[in-house]
C-alpha cells in the first residue's frame, strides 16, 4: 500500500507552487517593470491578475474535482501553472504577462481545493489529520519565505539579461516533478454519484467573483469612484442572482456549482467566519506593516525584506510544534494562540518607533510568525472536519474563496483606515497613529475570531487519548 504521507507530500507540492507564486513577484516588480516598459498602473493589474484568477475559480476548481476526479484536476491545474509559467517567463510586454498571470491564477485555482479536499480523504482521522494539517501550515511557511528569497535572488542575477524571468521558469521542474509523482501515486477519487456539471453556474460565478476581486485589487485608495461602485454593485447583483440560481437548481434537482448543504455544518460556517476575519487581519498587517516600516520608519527594502524571513521561521516552527498542542489540549490550544498574536500586537504597537533597534524588531516579527503559525493549519481543520467526501471539494473551494476575498478586503478596508489617518503630509508620529489604528483594527479582528473558535463544537478538535 502507498504510503499516505508520500501521497501527501507530493500535493502539498501544488500548495508550494500556489503560495510561493504570491510572494515571488514581488521583490522583482522595478526589475519586470523596467525591462518591459510598463506603467504603474500597468504593473498593478499584472500583480493583481494572479490573485484574480486565482479567488475567481477556487470554487469551480473545488468542484471540478467533485464531479471530474481530484487527481485529475490536480493534475490539470500542475500542468497549466507549468505552461503559463513559461509564458510569464517569455513574456515581451505587459498584456501578454497580464494575460498569463491570470492564466496561472486559474490554474493554482484548480489545484488548491484538490489539497485540502485530498487531505480530508487521505487522513479521515483526527490524529493524523491534524499532523497532515501542521505538515500543510509548515509549507505555506515555506512558501511564503522561498518565494521572497527567490524573487530577490533571481532579480539581483548579473550573469543574465532580464534575470526576473527565472522566477517564473523555476516553476518548471517542480511542476514536471510534481506531475510525475502525481501520476504515478496519488489515487483518484470523485463523488461516488456520476454528475453533470454547471457551466452556468461557473460562467455567473466567475463573473461576479472577477468583478468584485477586481474592483477591490485594484481600487487601493479610489474605492468610492463611480466606477468602482458600479463595478461593485453589479457583482453583488450578479452574486445575489447565482446563489438563487443554484438554489432553484438544488431544489429541482438540476446540475449545480455549490451545494448549500454545506451552510448544515456549524463547525464549517464557524470555520468560515473565523478564516474571513483572520485573513483580512493578516494581509492587512503584512500591507500596512510594509508601508510602516520603508516609509515611516525609514528602513530600507532590503532591510523590510527580512521581515518575511523572521516571521516565517516562526511559522514553520510553530506549525510543526503546534500539532502536538491542538491533539494534547484541543481548542484551548488554537484559542490560546489567537490570544498570543493579540498580546504581540499590542507590544507592536509599543515597541515600533523611530528608535527600536533591529533585534527588537525581528523578535517580534518572530514572535507574531509564531502566533500565526500556530492558527492557520488548524483553521482548515474546523471548517472541513467530519465533511463528507462528496462534499469535500467544494467546502474546500468555498473555503479558499472566503480567504482569498477576505485577504484582498483587509488590504483595501484596513489600508484605507490607515491612509486616512496618515493624512497628505504625514510624520513619523502620524505613520504611528495610522499603524496603531489599523492594529487595533486587527485585534478587533482576531477577537471575533477568538469568538468563533469558542463556540466550535468540542468534538471538532477532540482532545487526543494518547500522551503527546
Amino acid at each position: 500500500m502507498k504510503s499516505k504521507y508520500l501521497k501527501l507530500f507530493v500535493i502539498l507540492f501544488g500548495q508550494l507552487l500556489t503560495i510561493m507564486d504570491i510572494f515571488i513577484i514581488n521583490v522583482s516588480i522595478p526589475s519586470i517593470q523596467r525591462d518591459i516598459n510598463a506603467s504603474n498602473g500597468e504593473m498593478q493589474l499584472m500583480i493583481a491578475a494572479y490573485l484574480i484568477g486565482f479567488a475567481s475559480f477556487l470554487i469551480t476548481g473545488g468542484r471540478l474535482g467533485d464531479v471530474y476526479g481530484r487527481k485529475k484536476i490536480f493534475i490539470i491545474g500542475l500542468t497549466f501553472f507549468m505552461i503559463s509559467s513559461i509564458t510569464c517567463g517569455i513574456s515581451q510586454g505587459v498584456i501578454q504577462l497580464m494575460i498569463s498571470r491570470l492564466v496561472q491564477g486559474v490554474s493554482a485555482a484548480l489545484m488548491a481545493p484538490q489539497v485540502l479536499s485530498m487531505i480530508q480523504i487521505l487522513f479521515p482521522a483526527h490524529e493524523e489529520r491534524t499532523k497532515a494539517m501542521g505538515m500543510y501550515g509548515i509549507t505555506i511557511g515555506i512558501g511564503t519565505i522561498l518565494g521572497q528569497f527567490l524573487g530577490g535572488y533571481f532579480s539581483s542575477l548579473m550573469a543574465f539579461d532580464e534575470p526576473w524571468r527565472l522566477i517564473f521558469l523555476i516553476n518548471i521542474p517542480i511542476c514536471i516533478v510534481a506531475i510525475f509523482f502525481s501520476v504515478r501515486h496519488l489515487d483518484e477519487s470523485r463523488t461516488s454519484i456520476k454528475e453533470s456539471f454547471d457551466y452556468w453556474g461557473v460562467f455567473l460565478l466567475s463573473i461576479g467573483l472577477f468583478s468584485m476581486t477586481y474592483t477591490l485589487t485594484v481600487s487601493e485608495k479610489e474605492i468610492f469612484s463611480v466606477q468602482n461602485v458600479l463595478l461593485m454593485t453589479t457583482a453583488v447583483g450578479i452574486l445575489i442572482y447565482f446563489i438563487k440560481n443554484q438554489k432553484d437548481k438544488l431544489k429541482n434537482k438540476k446540475p449545480y456549482l455549490i451545494d448549500f448543504e454545506l451552510l448544515r455544518y456549524k463547525n464549517f460556517k464557524l470555520g468560515i467566519i473565523a478564516v474571513s476575519f483572520f485573513f483580512i487581519m493578516l494581509d492587512s498587517y503584512f500591507y500596512i506593516l510594509s508601508l510602516f516600516f520603508q516609509d515611516g520608519l525609514m528602513i530600507s527594502p532590503m532591510r523590510a525584506g527580512e521581515v518575511i524571513v523572521f516571521q516565517g521561521l516562526g511559522f514553520i516552527l510553530a506549525a510543526a510544534f503546534s500539532v502536538k498542542l491542538i491533539l494534547k489540549y484541543g481548542k484551548k490550544a488554537l484559542m490560546t494562540g489567537l490570544g498570543f498574536i493579540i498580546l504581540i500586537l499590542i507590544f507592536q504597537i509599543v515597541f515600533f518607533k523611530g528608535s527600536t533597534g533591529f533585534y527588537q524588531l525581528y523578535l517580534l516579527l518572530f514572535l507574531h510568525g509564531v502566533g500565526v503559525g500556530s492558527v492557520i493549519p488548524s483553521l482548515a481543520n474546523i471548517a472541513l472536519s467530519g465533511m463528507p467526501e462528496k462534499l469535500t471539494g467544494n467546502a474546500s473551494g468555498v473555503y479558499n474563496t472566503f480567504q482569498q476575498i477576505a485577504a484582498i478586503i483587509g488590504i483595501v478596508a484596513v489600508g484605507s483606515v490607515f491612509y486616512y489617518f496618515l493624512g497628505e503630509k504625514p510624520l513619523i508620529e502620524h505613520y504611528h497613529k495610522a499603524f496603531t489604528i489599523a492594529i487595533l483594527i486587527n485585534i478587533l479582528c482576531l477577537i471575533i475570531v477568538l469568538v468563533s473558535i469558542f463556540k466550535v463544537p468540542d468534538d471538532v478538535l477532540p482532545k487526543s487519548k494518547n500522551n503527546y
